[in-house]
């Protein structure tokens, strides 16, 4: 599986930990920035890697930011993109089994770096569920295309 990560300057130490954590589960790792802890705008970064995924030049991404919650707000401004927050490994299996997410969003400075490669093992290991989940998320796909006429 091809993943794609990004991350802006509060991220980016949890950004290099995940890339070498993925890398040494067998995954390819394309990093999408920032590249330093000198101060980045997170929605460059974040619309980088929904473009990306939207595209289907990956099958998943990870965008890490200092909460987890400014990144989702721009990531999910691009169709088809479902970028979900996480917190913990229940969040993370939710996001997976029920959200279908896309894209897993974390919070460096709301986790530790071991928390946080257990919230992506576990969401990039459970598969969506589908059956009610799929009906919500047609949902979502619904207001997409209503709002982007």
């Amino acid at each position: 599986m091809n993943i794609v990560i990004g991350s802006d300057h509060s991220g980016f130490k949890l950004k290099e930990i995940l890339k070498k954590f993925l890398q040494g589960l067998g995954y390819i790792v394309f990093d999408f920035g920032c590249y330093s802890e000198e101060a980045v705008d997170w929605p460059d970064i974040a619309f980088l890697v929904a473009e990306a995924i939207s595209k289907k030049d990956y099958e998943r991404g990870i965008l890490i930011d200092g909460t987890g919650g400014a990144m989702p707000l721009a990531a999910n401004k691009v169709p088809g993109i479902r970028a979900v927050c996480a917190y913990n490994e229940l969040t993370g299996k939710f996001a997976s089994e029920h959200d279908d997410a896309n894209i897993l969003c974390l919070g460096a400075r709301m986790i530790g770096d071991l928390e946080a490669q257990e919230i992506v093992k576990v969401w990039l290991e459970t598969k969506y569920a589908g059956g009610r989940h799929q009906r919500r998320l047609d949902k979502v796909s619904e207001i997409e295309k209503k709002y982007s006429k």
